[in-house]
């Protein structure tokens, strides 16, 4: 590392593998997704996205029916094989096919469509409604939803969660249709081991069914757009393109997961498949139809990400950790008493101001890196208070911070 000084201003140089990793007012991660939802009659005083998004809460929450078994007629079957026949005769309708289309420039530079990605959805709600993953419409110009009588319809994306993987799609079948919706169950008491079923349309094969366990839980799995998506379901019931946004179901017939991606060194399922937890999903639907995206909180402060160079230099207690350079002025990190650094330091075309507090940890995880950081907020709504762990001084200390909304304190 060199330093050099000008004026009252510290600078250094460092190589770039040692790049700081600045979280910035300003800067962000979510993508911008467009709102969507028709008019519903919902909640006294309610209307618009803010009724659909209250209708489909209420048909997500909905108990679901109990599976109906017709023991004579599958006398011939073991009791798993009845209940496996009877999810997929009950369920497999309301499963539907994903294609969309890209647009491309030929060689006389005019737009022409080309064909996109492919891939399973779950319709959430009679009011058209449907739950897939987000790499699956990611990019797309043209959504087109196939349901199991073999209609296709034209999708429109309602919003999406990149962080997640998650999006709402929703298409208008005439009124006389009877959709079949998947009913949300819950992942809260999942247990390795537990049988799983996922419904999906692999390989353009359609609404194929297959078996599994739960293979382990809580798995903290990043995405090909580089976020960690924690407490993950891994399964071994076999999942491969075409099943990523498709539901994975319990014993009852409940949706516990949604089906996002396989680990396969061939490209083909080799019994380690990854779904998003439903408690995820259902928080995340409500805040897509509602708002159009997923509203998060944020601590409002520019922090930077601990790097060894910076160690070094400004001789810290830690090797990791995020340190405090500035906080918005009278906002809510600085009212609950974060401090931001005092002493300017130059890194690259960065200012870093050192001397302020270095947050080690958010509600009890620590924030080792930035994934982590922002995987610590992920579940976090504005205006939550966070417990937020720091050293001030050498000394631990915690802190009471309320979340600013991060769409909004990053645009500033």
């Amino acid at each position: 590392m060199k330093l050099y000084s000008r004026g009252q201003v510290v600078f250094f140089s460092a190589l770039s593998a040692l790049a700081v990793a600045v979280v910035a007012l300003g800067v962000g991660l979510s993508g911008v997704m467009g709102a969507g939802g028709r008019a519903a009659s919902g909640d006294a005083g309610v209307s618009g996205p803010q009724a659909a998004a209250h209708d489909v809460i209420r048909e997500i929450s909905r108990v679901p029916v109990p599976l109906q078994i017709d023991v004579a007629e599958l006398a011939a079957f073991t009791e798993s094989e009845r209940t496996n026949i009877a999810i997929y005769e009950r369920l497999n309708a309301g499963v539907v096919n994903i294609t969309t289309e890209t647009v491309a420039i030929n060689w006389f530079l005019e737009p022409v469509p080309r064909a996109g990605s492919s891939g399973s959805g779950s319709i959430i709600s009679d009011r058209g409604y449907v739950l897939t993953n987000y790499h699956v419409v990611r990019n797309a110009h043209n959504i087109f939803i196939t349901l199991a009588d073999g209609n296709q319809y034209a999708g429109t994306l309602v919003g999406a969660d990149p962080e997640n993987d998650l999006a709402v799609l929703r298409f208008d079948p005439p009124q006389c249709t009877e959709l079949r919706v998947i009913p949300f169950g819950s992942s809260e008491n999942l247990r390795v081991g537990q049988k799983v079923l996922a419904i999906g349309n692999p390989f353009a094969l359609e609404r194929t069914l297959t078996v599994g366990i739960v293979s382990g839980l809580g798995r903290p799995i990043q995405t090909s757009s580089r976020h960690i998506i924690r407490n993950m379901i891994q399964t071994d019931a076999s999942i491969n393109p075409g099943n990523s946004g498709g539901p994975l179901l319990n014993a009852q017939g409940q949706m516990i997961g949604i089906n996002t991606m396989i680990y396969s060194p061939t490209g083909g399922s080799v019994g380690i498949g990854f779904a998003v937890p439903v408690d995820t999903a259902r928080r995340v639907v409500a805040e897509i139809i509602a708002h159009g995206s997923v509203r998060r909180g944020w601590i409002d402060a520019t922090v930077v990400q601990i790097f060894p160079a910076l160690v070094r230099h400004a001789n810290l207690p830690v090797t990791s950790g995020f340190l405090v350079s500035r906080t918005r002025r009278n906002g809510l990190a600085e009212r609950a008493g974060l401090r931001q650094g005092t002493n300017p330091v130059q890194h690259g075309r960065s200012i870093i101001y050192l001397g302020g507090d270095i947050i080690t940890s958010v509600n009890g995880i620590p924030t080792n890196s930035l994934a982590d950081f922002y995987s610590a907020l992920e579940d976090n709504r504005p205006g939550d208070v966070v417990r937020v762990g720091i050293i001030r001084d050498g000394r631990e200390l915690a802190l009471n911070v309320p979340l600013a909304d991060r769409q909004e304190a990053l645009s500033r």
